[in-house]
């Protein structure tokens, strides 16, 4: 029987040789995630070709929509071009059974690809498909924190902020998964349609790592919104630090791992402009930044070029920071500031045994900061990494998936 194939590329024919002289062709190896999509059926010894993408699909991945892998056979050759006849070169696995292009595909551009397999006594399979990229316009990202290899505090969340509104959460949720080597049950919440993030019930065990499988590549968000990204995060929980300030007694307690480990003296806010209460996730470290009062609610008020040992507790603009500018004497006595947490030090932040700069040193992004006895609300739990002022009930409600 006849059987008419389309003009095999020159990538698809070295392919091909080097697989009948049983020689290795590259990096490639199995094991690849990929999209369920129906294979090619067949009698038993039959070659079976999975593909990810399916013959005139739209808005492909451009990191997997090549791939290729087949089960009970082996490819025996592979031709995958552009629509202007731009060929894809790709490596075969040593096994045989799965190839990927060497390259991510271009975005927005239409392909052919046609795979040919042969089973045990030399039964063969061919399948072709075209398919279109995803156009670069179409793709949604997620800026996640914390980063790969950081040793973070164990209140630190993994969150996720997208750069395009998230309709079908679920999706997108079910493709992000976080496990602790310490066994606590993790549970994503999201604020609004941009921001995911997630926790355990209780702080992050002392010690453990914690493992985010980020598997959004291919998946749809939103009409005109299809995710890019494949990768795994592992971070590791480092000793457990809680401060607890009191606005009240002007005192802040550091407990490491249980065990009170120091009392230092601070100044909180104002009168009419106080703390936040909660807990707050520290979730920035500056040695050295620039507060000023415009860019917070407070026009005119201050503007200080050098503000030492700064560390990020809220979006809105909440720090504990080191404090040059404050005389020695409201500390452990008033409180003075404009919403801050402040702690004694000097101007260039140089002296180590200014209380600043001890607590700077000594502290994670990931460390919490618990405030009590100010004469103002809970802080949101979406302004900054904060979501521990929410109940787990409440939390849970906001997964789609719990």
């Amino acid at each position: 029987m006849h059987r008419t194939r389309p003009a095999v590329t020159l990538a698809a024919l070295s392919l091909s040789a080097c697989l009948l002289a049983g020689c290795g062709t590259g990096p490639a190896a199995e094991g690849d995630r990929t999209k369920a999509v129906p294979a090619t059926a067949g009698a038993a010894g039959t070659p079976q070709i999975r593909l990810n993408a399916t013959d005139g699909q739209k808005h492909v991945s451009v990191g997997r929509g090549g791939r290729v892998t087949v089960e009970a056979g082996r490819i025996t050759e592979v031709s995958l071009a552009a629509t202007n006849g731009q060929a894809v070169h790709g490596a075969v696995s040593s096994t045989g059974r799965s190839w990927r292009p060497d390259a991510a595909l271009h975005h927005g551009t239409g392909y052919r690809l046609t795979v040919v397999a042969a089973g045990a006594g030399g039964r063969e399979v061919t399948k072709e498909i075209a398919f279109t990229t995803v156009a670069e316009t179409d793709g949604f990202t997620g800026t996640s924190t914390p980063e790969n290899g950081a040793t973070v505090g164990v209140g630190m969340p993994v969150s996720f902020t997208f750069d395009k509104a998230i309709t079908d959460r679920k999706a997108v949720e079910s493709a992000v998964e976080v496990g602790s080597s310490g066994g606590q049950t993790v549970v994503g919440h999201w604020f609004g349609a941009r921001r995911l993030d997630f926790r355990p019930r209780e702080y992050w065990k002392a010690g453990s790592t914690v493992t985010v499988r980020i598997r959004l590549d291919g998946v749809k968000g939103a009409d005109g919104a299809y995710g890019e990204q494949d990768r795994t995060v592992r971070f590791t929980v480092g000793r457990s630090q809680v401060s607890t300030v009191d606005a009240g007694t002007h005192r802040m307690t550091v407990v490491r791992d249980g065990v009170p480990l120091k009392t230092l003296p601070i100044t909180a806010g104002a009168a009419n402009s106080p703390t936040w209460n909660g807990r707050m996730v520290i979730s920035e470290k500056l040695i050295s930044t620039r507060m000023d009062g415009d860019t917070v609610g407070f026009a005119g008020q201050y503007d200080i070029p050098d503000v030492p040992h700064a560390m990020r507790l809220s979006t809105s603009g909440t720090f504990i920071h080191g404090n040059y500018w404050g005389a020695d004497s409201v500390f452990g006595h008033s409180n003075i500031s404009h919403g801050c947490v402040g702690l004694n030090d000097v101007k260039g932040g140089g002296d180590p045994d200014q209380n600043g700069a001890w607590f700077y040193d000594n502290s994670l992004i990931g460390d919490v900061v618990v405030v009590r006895n100010s004469n103002d609300r809970t802080i949101a739990p979406d302004n900054g990494l904060n979501g521990w002022n929410m109940p787990w009930a409440q939390w849970k409600a906001g997964s789609e998936l719990a």
